[in-house]
């Protein structure tokens, strides 16, 4: 055997993570070129119209007479707004007809509290960042101030908001700067960074997320330290402290119950939990429950606000004709009533061929996948994010 060409694991496996980070830089710089950074494509009047809730000849009116943001218009006389020019349209109009503000411009109102969603599992493959991306998207889209926050180390939301962690953070530059128990603690809105997606903020992940991980038991056993100074209350100190910049604030936790996941739970209004309904799935989430009920009590024994305005199951990955899913999608709304959303989020090869490119079913143009499965994954994409909306809603108190 050649002695040189023999390598300890630890050094193969740390060659093979750099080779991988160099491919997926080159790739960015290919599918995002000059500036090497996602750029979102801009939207048709006909989907500005939809988007906002007027017609399309009433923009084209608009454009007409000079009012408001004026779209690009090509040779064909086709006009596109950019997503920024979509936000400044809806205050524009809300400033036009302040009775009808709140259908143009649908952001929380004195007295409506920030609500911060969790989407969460421990178990892989339920799509928790997709269902997070989407969510967060959709909420842009509709106009309301979002802030996306990456709790998971492997960093995929980040990834997919046009992030990549090994080349674009320093230390630092995740959650973990604002909740360490140290001196370099940072601010959180010194660590938010803004999205390609105009009304879209993210806090990035990164591995350095681990850290909280490892310093909380220390934390715990310094005697000189309360509980390591409540550590479930941390995430929400931190979030707190941007309150009045945004509507909602949405939380890609970890596929773990680690204090990362607590942490966001107890920061949490409210809960989403996906299920993929597969045996072993429903199996393991029965696990999942168990374990935070138990540690949650722990937690609330402490001192740690636990009130959630709802909790709901979000069936991912669902294929409706398959048989045994939905006797389990049967057994759950059997169990759950309606804390699982009517709707499901449909398994469709048009949200993988998307994320190929690192894109989602909102950013790409309709024609890069059969329009079939673009319509029919969109609309069930559309019908989950749509109740959760209700959801918020109705904890803001609005009819």
């Amino acid at each position: 055997m050649n002695i040189q060409n023999v390598s300890t694991t630890d050094i193969r496996i740390e060659r093979h993570a750099r080779q991988l980070s160099r491919q997926l830089k080159l790739l960015r710089d290919r599918l995002f070129p000059p500036l090497s950074q996602k750029t979102l494509r801009t939207f048709t009047s006909g989907e500005v119209a939809q988007l906002i809730g007027v017609s399309d000849g009433y923009l084209r009116q608009l454009s007409l007479d000079g009012k408001g943001p004026l779209p690009e218009t090509s040779s064909t006389g086709r006009r596109s707004y950019t997503l920024a020019q979509v936000n400044a349209l809806r205050r524009f109009l809300a400033e036009q007809k302040p009775k009808d503000a709140v259908s143009y411009l649908p952001r929380r109102r004195p007295g409506e509290k920030l609500q911060t969603i969790a989407v969460t599992n421990f178990k892989g493959g339920s799509a928790k960042t997709t269902t997070t991306l989407y969510l967060a998207q959709y909420l842009a889209l509709a106009g309301y101030r979002v802030l996306a926050v990456d709790l998971d180390p492997q960093a995929s939301l980040s990834s997919m908001l046009g992030v990549q962690p090994e080349f674009d953070l320093n230390e630092g530059d995740t959650l973990y700067g604002a909740i360490r128990y140290d001196e370099k603690r940072r601010p959180l809105r010194d660590i938010i960074r803004k999205s390609y997606f105009d009304g879209l903020d993210l806090v990035a992940g990164n591995l350095e997320l681990m850290e909280f991980e490892h310093d909380t038991p220390r934390a715990l056993n310094d005697r000189s330290r309360s509980w390591g100074e409540l550590f479930f209350k941390r995430v929400g100190v931190a979030i707190a402290e941007v309150e009045a910049d945004y509507d909602i604030v949405v939380i890609d936790c970890p596929p773990q119950l680690g204090y990362l996941t607590l942490g966001a739970v107890c920061a949490a209004t409210s809960l989403l939990i996906t299920i993929h309904p597969q045996m072993v799935d429903v199996a393991s989430m029965s696990q999942f429950l168990l374990m935070t009920s138990d540690l949650l009590s722990v937690v609330r024994k402490a001192g740690g606000d636990l009130q959630h305005d709802f909790i709901k199951y979000v069936v991912t990955r669902h294929e409706p004709f398959d048989g045994p899913q939905s006797q389990i999608v049967g057994l759950l709304r059997s169990l759950f009533g309606d804390d699982v959303l009517t709707a499901t989020v449909l398994k469709s090869t048009s949200i993988a061929d998307a994320g190929l490119t690192k894109q989602s079913l909102y950013e790409i143009e309709r024609g890069q996948v059969r329009k079939s499965t673009y319509d029919r994954a969109l609309e069930s994409v559309n019908a989950v994010n749509g109740e959760v909306v209700a959801n918020v809603h109705k904890a803001w108190g609005r009819p």
